[in-house]
Parts: structure tokens; sequence; C-alpha cells
């Protein structure tokens, strides 16, 4: 069994939190230390996948808001007392985790701390601004597939974060350049086609 400190143990040791529904609060509460690392991950997550909208824009707006109270250097996230009193229903939670857990144990197989400056208090304000990027990324986002770049960038910075380790973050950040330069052309598409229209 993988150690509660990493990835997969902190997600396991959400589906097994008692209750047949999971109360958001409950959540963030859990995570502690770890908060801003998992609720990236967890924010990441639904767009490795094609989804319809609006997931990658829901997706991206909680991930600005997280990743703004990370710029400001905040140590623990601040949520809505309406969202932390919403709850998701074990059954969910546990199918969304048994799905993510494959992928995790992999990665993890490769991951162990390495330039762990990249995790230090200057450096998470930093990966914040990276982040609050590839929200705003996701956000404007070709549907069903150009999101997939960005919720791997998303996931591998978070997955670097809780595993202390900045070559996953490095690796995160290189395939979010990827996707902003796919999100970027999809944008400039949808601009010179409504120009051409009307000029």
């Amino acid at each position: 069994m993988s150690s509660p400190l990493r990835t997969s143990g902190l997600l396991t040791a959400l589906a097994t939190l008692p209750g047949e529904r999971i109360a958001v609060g409950s959540i963030v509460a859990a995570l502690k230390d770890r908060a801003y690392a998992l609720l990236v991950v967890l924010l990441g997550l639904p767009n490795c996948l094609p989804m319809p909208p609006p997931i990658p824009l829901v997706c991206g707006l909680v991930l600005a808001f997280v990743a703004a109270q990370m710029l400001a250097g905040r140590t623990m996230p601040w949520l809505p007392q309406a969202l932390l009193a919403r709850s998701i229903g074990k059954p969910e939670l546990t199918r969304a985790v048994a799905r993510a857990l494959p992928i995790l144990l992999r990665l993890e197989r490769f991951s162990q701390p390495r330039l762990t400056m990249l995790g230090g208090a200057f450096a998470i304000q930093v990966l914040g601004f990276v982040i609050l990027v590839l929200a705003l990324g996701l956000i404007v986002a070709a549907p069903f597939i150009g999101q997939i770049p960005l919720g791997l960038a998303v996931c591998l910075v978070g997955l670097g974060l809780v595993e202390r380790d900045g070559v996953i973050i490095i690796i995160g950040a290189v395939f979010g350049a990827i996707g902003l330069m796919l999100s970027a052309g999809f944008a400039y598409a949808i601009f010179s086609g409504i120009h051409g229209l009307f000029f």
C-alpha cells in the first residue's frame, strides 16, 4: 500500500472517509498542508479525458480561484462556505479515485524528491501564477479535446507538488506550454473567423 504522503495514498484516504456523502470541507480538512496540491490534481483530472462543456470552464474557474490564493501567499486555500458545505457521493468519489490510481501509481514509480526548491514558499507563489495561466487556458480551450494537454499539465504540476518532485513540475509546465499554444491557436481561429464575417 502506498504511503499516505504519496498522491495515491492521499486519494485513497479521501475515498475511505466515513459517511455516504463527503463534504468538500471535510476533504480540504483531511488534506491539511497538501490541500493546494491535491485540489490542483483533483481539478485537473476531469480534463485529462474528452469532456463536454461546461466541465473545463467550471474546473478552470475554480482552479483560477485556488491559484490566485497560492499567488497571494495564503498557507491554506479558502473556499466559500456554500462550496465547503456541498458534498460528493461516496460511490462517485470512489469511482473517480479508482480511475486515477493506475496512472498515478505508474507516475509514482518514477517520482522522488528532486529539485525540491520548486516546492518552497517563494516557488509556491510562482507556481500559483503558472497554474493561474493554465486555468485561464482551460477556460478558453477548444471543446472536448482542447483541454487535455492543459488537464495533464495541471495534474503533473499538482503531483509534483505532492511528491516534492521538481522534475515532474517542469514536465507539467512543458505540457502546459503546448496546451496554451493549442488554445491560443483555437482562439485566434475563432477571432479570425468572426473578423472575416463582419469586416
